[in-house]
């Protein structure tokens, strides 16, 4: 049986640039000069050596009317009080659970910053603490909001809103977080059947769009769905989305859910999701995408 192979010279990779000028911002290194102190302010990712601004980060710089700071290309989530954050439960612990949410340090879900079944607000016993394990255990995924942030700027996340919680049959994916667009909402409802949650801290998730009568049904007729095999139309539906924020990504495009659904109705002239990892393919799908955007912002 022989299998098709792919293979590029260096000199034929594809610039996965869209912008629509071919100048590229200024690159910093870490004890780089940016400017003289006189007129302007320290921001994130810059320090105050010799009457100079310098940068403490490798990045580009951003400037706000006097205040300077250099956004590293690359980088760890630094969460803020009502971040939406999708994490993966690491250690059960005495009255609280240790996330991992792509920051620095682990994050924290407090006993008592859950719903537990029933969704009555009171005081957790003995007996829900032993149960914790029931509700969330090693290897979950969940998704959750900052709730605070500690002095060491590790976070404190909470799931007491219904939207929030353990997450069902779906996959993750892992982004830069400086790409997540902040916006009010971050969990959608794509037209093309898929559930999407863009957490800030970088982690995406995608599943199957519920069905409305599961709304009406019960907690366990839920979780019954929940656990239920996904079909093969909608894990290729799955597939395709996760390949255009594939695509959007390689072009250091911001995700939210109006680039998602471009760069998907665009990929649409792809009717193998395998053929939209060729680099061409991905070019084409961020290209379009950004040119409808362009559009919609002029309009």
């Amino acid at each position: 049986m022989t299998g098709h192979v792919s293979i590029r010279l260096a000199s034929e990779r594809v610039n996965h640039s869209v912008s629509s000028s071919n100048e590229l911002p200024r690159f910093y290194t870490p004890g780089e000069v940016i400017t003289g102190m006189q007129d302007f302010m320290r921001g994130h990712g810059t320090y105050a050596e010799d009457d100079s601004l310098k940068a403490s980060v490798a990045g580009v710089m951003q400037k706000v009317n006097k205040l300077i700071c250099i956004r590293p290309l690359k980088s760890r989530y630094v969460g803020e009080i009502g971040d939406v954050v999708v994490g993966r439960v690491l250690e059960v612990q005495q009255r609280r659970w240790k996330v991992e949410t792509n920051s620095r340090l682990d994050s924290v879900l407090q006993l008592s910053a859950v719903n537990l079944p029933g969704g009555e607000l009171r005081r957790r016993s003995a007996e829900d603490e032993q149960m914790m394990r029931k509700h969330l255990q090693e290897g979950d995924l969940i998704s959750a909001e900052v709730q605070s942030v500690f002095s060491d700027g590790s976070l404190s996340l909470h799931t007491r809103s219904l939207k929030y919680g353990k997450l069902p049959q779906g996959t993750l994916m892992k982004v830069f977080p400086s790409l997540v667009k902040r916006r009010k909402n971050h969990f959608h409802n794509l037209p093309c059947g898929v559930s999407i949650i863009i957490g800030n801290n970088g982690f995406i998730w995608l599943s199957p769009q519920k069905q409305d009568v599961l709304y009406e049904g019960n907690k366990d007729e839920i979780e019954e769905y929940d656990l239920q095999p996904v079909n093969r139309s909608d894990r290729e539906t799955m597939a395709r989305v996760k390949n255009c924020i594939a695509a959007l990504v390689a072009s250091k495009m911001m995700l939210d859910d109006t680039s998602i659904m471009f760069a998907y109705e665009e990929s649409l002239k792809y009717p193998s999701v395998k053929d939209m990892l060729d680099p061409e393919a991905m070019l084409d799908i961020a290209f379009l995408a950004q040119h409808r955007i362009n559009n919609a912002i002029e309009e």
